[in-house]
């Protein structure tokens, strides 16, 4: 089994708002990935005196837990319990009903020797490839479909957050988990899982530098490190996002390289 982990905040003082961790029993075949994407807080606040790291964190711990130990419920189940225990651990300090209360996107695979499961919740992604070389890229292109004239228009935006008709984030509401993109796979057909945050997704999504299957063999070649350089030395090349036009010109990037 091979494992390779990079994560970088997007830019200096600010936190790094993405979360992962790989988790391998210590009996058996088997394992999880979690890759997690806090959404940045608005200047005036989101209503909750933690921030978005220590939600992600709070998220990601329990999302492990429950991935890895409770192999018997359903990802989206997963998922969903989590997402209930998180809200609980801050519901009488803070505001859960902004819009903005802190959220992330949510990547998840479990494996064992027979299947490969997946979850994917708005706008991360994660590739497959198969062992003939063939990528696919698993993706939830809700958020990719409101227009870009209304995503730059905050308040528009809020009102199609974790709504019908708009996208879905991991926030409070545990319901949302049934809206994830969801897929069983057998593991003789899976050889790679490769989990990005949207920040390393821009490689391919907004710089064009190639397409899934040059970004997993990248990642294969040289390393997830490396994959998040060349984004950051792409974003340094244009830093104020007239070629390529992007909600911040720095964002935080996570690449998680899974061989199981």
């Amino acid at each position: 089994m091979r494992i390779d982990i990079a994560t970088a905040p997007g830019s200096h003082p600010r936190p790094n708002e993405d979360w992962t961790a790989v988790a391998t029993p210590s009996a058996g075949s088997g394992g999880t990935l979690i890759a997690l994407d806090g959404v940045t807080p608005p200047p005036n606040g989101d209503g909750c005196v933690h921030g978005v790291p220590w939600f992600t964190a709070r998220l990601g711990g329990a999302l492990t837990e429950l991935s890895a130990s409770r192999r018997e419920m359903s990802l989206a189940d997963v998922l969903a319990e989590s997402i209930r225990r998180t809200a609980d651990a801050h519901r009488d300090t803070c505001d859960l009903s902004h819009p903005r209360t802190p959220q992330a996107t949510v990547v998840m695979v479990r494996w064992d020797s027979d299947t490969v499961e997946h979850l994917v919740l708005s706008d991360s992604t994660l590739l497959l490839e198969s062992p003939d070389g063939e990528v696919r890229a698993v993706v939830d292109d809700r958020l990719d479909r409101v227009p870009r004239s209304v995503r730059r228009q905050a308040a528009a935006t809020d009102a199609l957050r974790n709504a019908e008709g708009g996208f879905f984030t991991a926030a409070v509401d545990p319901d949302v988990a049934a809206k994830a993109v969801t897929g069983r796979t057998p593991a003789a057909q899976v050889r790679t899982a490769v989990a990005l945050t949207d920040g390393a997704a821009r490689w391919v999504e907004v710089f064009r530098e190639g397409d899934w299957a040059d970004a997993l063999a990248l990642v294969r070649k040289s390393g997830p490190q490396e994959l998040i350089d060349r984004v950051r030395a792409a974003e340094s090349a244009d830093p104020d996002g007239v070629a390529f036009r992007r909600g911040k010109p720095y964002d935080d990037a996570t690449v998680v390289y899974v061989e199981p």
